[in-house]
C-alpha cells in the first residue's frame, strides 16, 4: 500500500516533455468552470510558485490521479482551503466568500469537480496517446514516491486565486517523454544486430532496481452522482463493484501486476498474492 506523508515530495519544476499534458489540464479546468459560471475563466501553469500559495497543511486536499492505458503513472493534486472554498463556491454557485467556512461539502463538491475535468483530460488526451484511464481518489496527504516535475495551476486577473499544485511521478514523466520521443522521431530503418547475452540484460535490468513505484491495492470502485456524494453521512455504506471474495488488484504506478486476498501482518493490513497478472490482465488495467 501507498504510505502517505504530509510534507510536500520533493520534485523538479515542469519539464519541457510533460508542458503539453499539463496544458490540456488547464484548458479542461478553464472550460469546465467556465460553463459552470457562465463567463471566461482562464487558467494558467505557472513554473514556479505564486506567492499566495501557502505551505502544506492539515487543511489541504490531496487528490491521487492514477493514469493508466495511453499513458501510466500517477500524478497528485495539492488544493489548499483557500483554494479549495474557491473553486467550491464557483462549483455550487455560491457568492464568493473567502471568510466562510468549509464544510465537507465544499470538498466533496470540489472532488467531483475534478473528476469531470479528469474526464475532459481524457478525451481531449486520446488524439495524441490513444485510450487513457484517469482514475481521482482522496488521499490522505502528500505521495510516497518523490515527484519528477511540478507545476502550479492558477487562474485570476492580478493576484491568482484557487492556486492547485501538481505533481508528477517518475513513471508519468518518463511515459510523456517516451511518448515525445517516439511522436517526433522519424521510423529508423531496420538494423541487424546481435542478440544481448543474459549478462547484459542483467547489467540493464539492475540500472532500474532502485526506480521507486507507487503500489496500491484496488478493492474496488462506484460511481456515484454529484446529489449523492452530497448525501454520505457518517454512517453510510457505499456499495462497490465486487464481492467480497473476490481477490482485490495490485496495481503498481496504476497498472494492474498482480491479484491476492488481503490479509493481517502484526495489526497491518497485507496481501497475499495469488495471483500474477500476465499480459492478457495487465491489458484490463
Amino acid at each position: 500500500m501507498t504510505d502517505a506523508v504530509q510534507s510536500s515530495p520533493p520534485s523538479a519544476p515542469l519539464a519541457p516533455q510533460p508542458a503539453p499534458y499539463i496544458q490540456v489540464w488547464v484548458e479542461s479546468l478553464a472550460q469546465v468552470l467556465g460553463q459552470i459560471s457562465g463567463s471566461p475563466m482562464p487558467w494558467v501553469a505557472l513554473p514556479q510558485p505564486p506567492a499566495e500559495l501557502p505551505p502544506p497543511g492539515d487543511g489541504d486536499l490531496w487528490m491521487l490521479c492514477a493514469c493508466s492505458g495511453g499513458l501510466r503513472g500517477e500524478m497528485s493534486l495539492r488544493l489548499p482551503a483557500a483554494s479549495i472554498l474557491r473553486l467550491a463556491q464557483i462549483f455550487m454557485s455560491e457568492p464568493s466568500a473567502p471568510e466562510a467556512e468549509l464544510t465537507t461539502d465544499h470538498r466533496e463538491a470540489v472532488e467531483e469537480l475534478l473528476r469531470q475535468v479528469a474526464g475532459l483530460v481524457a478525451t481531449a488526451l486520446k488524439a495524441s496517446w490513444g485510450e487513457i484511464q484517469l482514475r481521482l481518489d482522496r488521499s490522505p496527504g502528500a505521495p510516497s514516491w518523490p515527484a519528477s516535475s511540478t507545476a502550479w495551476l492558477c487562474t485570476g486577473e492580478g493576484a491568482p486565486i484557487a492556486p492547485v499544485e501538481v505533481y508528477l511521478s517518475a513513471a508519468l514523466a518518463a511515459a510523456l517523454r517516451a511518448e515525445k520521443s517516439e511522436i517526433a522521431k522519424p521510423p529508423a530503418a531496420p538494423v541487424d544486430s546481435a542478440p544481448c547475452s543474459p549478462e547484459q540484460n542483467q547489467a540493464k535490468l539492475g540500472l532500474l532496481m532502485d526506480v521507486e513505484l507507487s503500489l496500491t491495492l484496488r478493492f474496488g470502485s462506484r460511481q456515484l452522482l454529484l446529489r449523492e456524494v452530497l448525501a454520505l453521512s457518517p454512517g453510510t455504506v457505499v456499495d462497490l463493484d465486487r464481492q467480497v471474495e473476490e481477490p482485490v488488484d495490485v496495481l503498481l504506478d496504476g497498472r494492474l501486476v498482480a491479484r491476492g486476498e488481503v490479509v493481517v501482518v502484526n495489526g497491518n493490513y497485507g496481501l497475499r498474492v495469488t495471483e500474477v497478472a500476465p499480459a492478457s490482465l495487465q491489458g484490463m488495467a
